[in-house]
């Protein structure tokens, strides 16, 4: 089992930044890629971002609506996955919620980007920006 937990959430102004950070625990962390996903009242959990594990090529994942304004990073030494939100928009308001699964080689680019092919969650973390 892992465990995965986030912080960093907050509420905060339209064009402004926020870095969530997400600890890894339990499992080996540079076997795992990891994700971003986010979830608005009402709606829907969605791809925000994923990365790829260094063996398996090191690719980076963005939805179109973050793409350019969101940078997700990994440090396999201190087992934690990183999301950059820069110029943050308040249709960006949601719980945010890292996720991790056993990387392997060949997958697709839709198995990145999905949430059911995630394998551990962590608890979520609340993003809140206002206009």
């Amino acid at each position: 089992q892992a465990q995965l937990v986030e912080s960093g959430g907050g509420l905060v102004q339209a064009g402004d930044s926020l870095r969530l950070s997400c600890a890894v625990s339990g499992r080996s962390f540079s076997d795992q890629a990891m994700g971003w996903f986010r979830q608005a009242p009402g709606k829907e959990r969605e791809f925000v971002a994923a990365i790829k594990t260094t063996w398996t090529g090191g690719e980076i994942y963005y939805a179109d609506s973050v793409r350019g304004r969101f940078t997700i990073s990994r440090d396999n030494a201190r087992k934690t996955v990183l999301l950059q939100m820069n110029s943050l928009k308040p249709e960006d308001t949601a719980v945010y919620y890292c996720a991790a699964k056993l990387d392997r080689p060949y997958l697709s680019r839709t198995a990145y980007k999905t949430d059911a092919s995630y394998d551990y969650w962590g608890q979520g973390t609340q993003v809140t920006v206002s206009s």
